[in-house]
């Protein structure tokens, strides 16, 4: 550590927690593995099957090409091997006596757990980094990641914004590390971690700044400053090429679907409030208003920092990265809440950083040892507080039997296998023995095309016609068209069960509705 770090930190605030570390790792594995099943086999998030199904089919046949570039390979081949395992566990339990036996459905609780553990294994690595600003520092930043409500949320599911998240945090302490030592090899591997943070989801390149402005800001590197860039740069593409090799191997389709991504990237907003906008108020709302000015606070911080240091590569890294990702996400026009993981773990150690900040401006004012210790109390609590609470709501209704679980389960129970089902969107998944069809609107056709097409069962949602029903706002009166298509398929059907929301069972009202007497 240099002189000039030793100056802005305390003695007592340059040794690492470990019981307190631990605790913190045991909240965050407990916030992300609690309710971990919910949704298995009939309601997983929309695009968890875009990773595991093709996990599952790698494990099958042997193919390891994706057929597939949306996502980069990396995650879908670790999942790959979590099947294998999955699989001769289950082979060994008597569950499967062949490949064939096995479906998709077996091995998403597995899947998920991968992810779970990446999201806790992230709360480490933000630690090992905050570190560099003192154990304060590092333990309030893990904790505020730990609760962090949109980084639990996510770490539910087999997509791949988690485990970016956990190779850009990696990347970003390695980084540190590199400076620190000034050596080839440490660069090398900052680099190929940026790599690998890239072959999980494309957005995650934006990690290579990281070890290049580390690069950039070390003065000596040994044995010279262009290996060292090489190295980085090396490093990153040989990671990259190496977990997601058909970006290469086939590359025309890599090519022809990378572009047609990034056209639907590019097309026009169709949002009513800029983008940039939209996703400050999911970080407000995942961080609450204190949580919010703290991390302003620290953003400020790390500016005056950059420009009068000390640490300056340190406030550098950890300033610069949110802030040209967060411009780049902004510049996109498909919004959705997961793609600021990224973000998460810089500003939960920036949150951290303003915290000790203010507490060592108040003991620098002369504040009594009472008040001031009341006031540290108050910060931590208010960025705490907020967003744990919202962390366990989360997981405590992910717990509870949904409505489309309840209806799941009649179907399997009361409706013949062979049937065909015609559902609102995707939110129940049924297994092959049923024959089913998914619209956004059952009102798209009449009740007479459902009887000539032989469909046995509807299944409506509230969450397509609500808003047509809702008295409370007029949707009868404000809809009178969307309303009476609804109300003929109600009348003509028949309804053999209903399941409505409730404390004990969130979700949809599901009506399930049977078409032929």
């Amino acid at each position: 550590m240099t002189d000039a770090k030793r100056e802005w930190r305390e003695p007592a605030d340059q040794h690492p927690s470990r019981l307190g570390l631990a605790l913190v790792l045991v909240a965050a594995a407990f916030l992300r593995f609690w309710a971990l099943p919910h949704g298995i086999p009939f309601s997983v998030q929309v695009d968890e099957p875009e990773v595991l199904e093709r996990a599952v089919r790698m494990m099958k046949t042997g193919d390891f090409n994706p057929h597939f570039f949306d996502y980069p390979t990396l995650y879908m081949y670790l999942e790959a091997v979590v099947s294998v395992f999955r699989f001769l566990v289950g082979a060994m339990r008597g569950e499967f006596a062949s490949l064939a036996q096995a479906m998709s459905a077996d091995f998403y609780l597995w899947g998920r757990a991968v992810t779970a553990m990446l999201g806790t294994a992230t709360v480490f690595l933000i630690y090992r980094a905050g570190m560099r600003w003192g154990a304060r520092t590092a333990l309030l930043g893990a904790v505020l990641l730990a609760v962090m409500p949109l980084h639990v949320r996510e770490s539910h599911y087999v997509l791949t914004d988690v485990p970016v998240t956990f190779f850009v945090t990696l990347t970003f302490l390695l980084s540190l590390r590199a400076h620190e030592r000034a050596t080839v090899r440490a660069f090398a591997v900052a680099g190929v971690a940026a790599g690998l943070a890239a072959a999980t989801k494309y957005n995650g390149g934006l990690a290579l700044v990281m070890p290049l402005l580390a690069w950039a800001m070390t003065p000596a590197v040994r044995p010279s400053r262009f290996a060292a860039l090489f190295s980085i740069v090396a490093g990153m593409m040989a990671a990259f090429l190496a977990a997601a090799p058909y970006t290469f191997l086939d590359l025309p389709t890599f090519l022809n679907q990378f572009a047609r991504l990034s056209s639907e990237y590019r097309m026009p907003s169709v949002t009513p409030e800029p983008i940039w906008l939209i996703y400050l108020k999911h970080l407000r709302n995942a961080l609450a208003w204190p949580g919010s000015l703290l991390v302003v606070v620290g953003i400020v911080l790390g500016i005056v920092r950059i420009v009068t240091g000390p640490a300056r590569i340190d406030w550098i890294l950890a300033t610069v990265f949110p802030l040209l990702y967060f411009r780049f996400i902004s510049k996109q026009n498909i919004v959705y809440g997961r793609y600021l993981l990224p973000l998460v773990p810089f500003l939960s150690l920036l949150a951290a950083a303003g915290v000790v900040w203010i507490v060592g401006r108040l003991r620098g004012l002369g504040l009594p040892r009472g008040p001031r210790n009341l006031a540290i109390v108050v910060l931590a609590l208010a960025a705490i507080a907020p967003p744990a609470y919202n962390a366990i709501q989360f997981d405590a209704n992910e717990a509870k039997v949904w409505t489309t679980e309840q209806a799941y389960n009649w179907i399997l129970r009361e409706v013949p296998k062979g049937s065909s089902v015609t559902m609102e969107s995707r939110q129940i998944l049924l297994p092959p023995e049923y024959h089913p069809a998914y619209l956004a609107q059952l009102r798209l056709h009449a009740f007479e095309y459902y009887d000539a097409q032989g469909i046995d069962y509807l299944v409506a949602s509230s969450q397509s016609y609500g808003n047509y029903f809702d008295t409370k706002k007029n949707g009868p009166q404000n809809y009178p068209s969307e309303y009476a298509d609804y109300e003929r398929i109600f009348r003509q059907a028949r309804e053999v069960a209903r399941f409505t929301p409730s404390s004990d069972h969130p979700g949809p009202e599901l009506r399930i509705l049977k078409v032929k007497p």
